[in-house]
């Protein structure tokens, strides 16, 4: 059967066999701003960049549009390179746009010879009203016909320092009739007077992006430029701009694709930001965070990660991708790799009754019932267990099978089986002076221990429990989605404030063994790990990965 290939590979492909750019490999790149922790979103970008340059034995380089002095941080760079890493991918060089500010000046000065590109006085404002609009055509600027001579003039001014910031512009001379408003002349240069974190002082008039980044990948050789949709209008001015600058003979082609958006997520650095700066939450990294430090950290795994790219595959429309999706990736991926526990999340004591008081044994129970290589583990069994609070009702509904106590209509205490080890039956129970269930009262019946190849009677419902007398506290922090629909105002998104739960629960001892990071489904109740950053033996604490149960078919 024939591979299917997504549009972006068959462009490449064609290009390949028509040997469009000669015996030069496929050269990709991924060219994030550092002024922000990557997002998910972002994900998809790495994974169809490196996972292009890997497809057809090419290259793909990490390169940083650092054009903006003003926003970016160190911290954001070193956090993209551990996102990349993270997902799997190495870089073949890393690289700055920073690095070609000579060759972009050099770029604009051959513009202005050419009599493409002319300084500009015009204001921010009075520039927005000669722009146009959709409809009409826009004006042009008095200064555009300055003379070459003039405009160099200027511009090395600009170079040297001699304008306030805003105060001059360079501007690209193409169309201000253009049915695309990108074309209408728009800034290639601004100045401003900001250190820059790579070249210092050097400089006091910078790149807009607009321009920069068909000149970067120019110098790198890329053949294929593969960004979101939201460039498509750009597209013409990326090739105006190589073509009229004409340093390169054969430059880059862009190609755009449909950016990633998924339900209950916002993929905004800008607003992300913002829920960090007004404490929202407790930073890039929190597990609540679409970034991929802050799933990294819930403990969502990169080969899921890059499962759920593959999945929804490369489009050329729009389109939003339910949450769901993305937690069947990671579940499915959790599934066979990770080993239970036993954690009873709201718990409530059962006492059995004929079992000898201060007597206590070894039970033995799968790691993984789905991957029996992982073989089994030992918890303890004694007079006193916990369970969890829903596996009892005082009155139980139809089709009930947990434990009940005996009911008014003559049936006895339901009994059931506790994973791993015996049947008990239910006998009555104790509460408290505020209506709430105290304790539990049962017998066990020591011929049915799991193991023992006991072959009577069955039992339809199976709980699991944790020794009350060989067990230790744990907070379990779980998750509501950041992003929910407002209730006065429905289709917009507004943030959670009440996105995290935090409770103590009780688990088997084996959990204050483990490393931070460790993941683990917890017995019918979801996939966890100890919490990354302050996990320790004396601060039990797990996030929440996801649920068991999957809406997504």
């Amino acid at each position: 059967m024939a591979e299917s290939l997504n549009f972006i590979h068959q462009i490449i492909e064609s290009d390949l066999e028509t040997k469009k750019y000669g015996d030069s490999p496929i050269i990709t790149r991924f060219p994030p701003e550092p002024n922000g922790y990557l997002h998910i979103g972002h994900a998809k970008s790495i994974c169809l960049n490196f996972g292009t340059a890997i497809k057809y034995n090419g290259l793909c380089n990490l390169r940083y549009d650092d054009t903006n002095p003003v926003k970016e941080d160190m911290e954001y760079i070193n956090s993209i390179e551990e996102d990349v890493r993270w997902l799997g991918f190495t870089w073949n060089e890393r690289l700055w746009a920073s690095d070609y500010f000579d060759t972009m000046y050099e770029a604009a000065v051959e513009l202005i010879k050419k009599g493409k590109a002319y300084v500009c006085e015009l204001t921010p404002e009075e520039m927005k009203e000669y722009r146009g609009t959709l409809k009409e055509p826009g004006k042009e600027s008095p200064y555009r016909n300055r003379s070459v001579e003039e405009n160099l003039k200027l511009f090395e001014e600009m170079k040297e320092g001699k304008y306030a910031d805003g105060e001059k512009v360079l501007r690209a001379k193409i169309d201000m009739a253009s049915p695309n408003i990108n074309m209408r002349d728009p800034i290639i240069y601004r100045s401003a007077h900001a250190t820059h974190h790579n070249t210092g002082d050097k400089w006091c008039i910078y790149p807009m992006y607009d321009f920069a980044h068909p000149i970067e990948d120019a110098i790198e050789g890329i053949t294929h430029s593969i960004c979101t949709l939201e460039f498509e209008d750009h597209r013409p001015l990326y090739d105006w701009v190589v073509r009229e600058v004409g340093f390169w003979p054969n430059p880059p082609q862009q190609i755009e694709f449909a950016r990633l958006n998924i339900t209950n997520m916002v993929m905004s650095k800008r607003f992300l930001k913002r829920l960090v700066d007004d404490e929202v939450v407790d930073g890039w990294d929190d597990p609540r965070m679409p970034t991929i430090a802050g799933i990294r950290r819930r403990g969502y795994t990169p080969e899921a990660v890059r499962a759920f790219c593959e999945e929804i595959g490369v489009a050329k429309a729009n389109s939003t991708v339910d949450i769901a999706q993305l937690e069947h990736c990671v579940r499915d991926d959790l599934k066979e790799r990770v080993p239970s526990r036993n954690v009873i999340f709201d718990p409530v004591k059962v006492i059995i009754t004929n079992y000898p008081e201060g007597q206590s044994e070894e039970c033995e129970i799968e790691n993984n019932p789905a991957v029996p290589e992982m073989g089994t583990r030992t918890i303890t069994f004694s007079r006193e267990i916990w369970v969890d609070r829903a596996d009892f009702e005082e009155v139980p509904p139809k089709k009930y099978f947990r434990l009940f106590p005996p009911q008014e209509d003559g049936r006895e205490g339901n009994e059931v089986r506790l994973k791993g080890a015996y049947f008990i039956r239910c006998t009555g129970y104790a509460k408290n002076e505020d209506g709430t269930v105290k304790e539990i009262y049962a017998t066990y019946d020591p011929e049915t221990k799991s193991g023992s190849g006991f072959e009577g009677r069955k039992v339809k419902g199976t709980i699991h429990y944790v020794d009350a007398n060989n067990c230790v506290p744990i907070t379990i922090r779980q998750f509501d989605y950041l992003m929910i629909e407002d209730p006065d105002e429905p289709g917009r998104m507004i943030a959670n404030t009440d996105s995290l739960h935090e409770s103590v629960c009780m688990a088997e001892p084996a959990l204050k063994d483990c490393e931070p990071g460790d993941r683990f489904q917890f017995f019918r109740h979801g996939y966890f790990n100890a919490e990354p950053k302050f996990y320790s033996k004396d601060n039990l604490v797990f996030n929440e990965i996801v649920g068991l149960k999957s809406s997504w078919k």
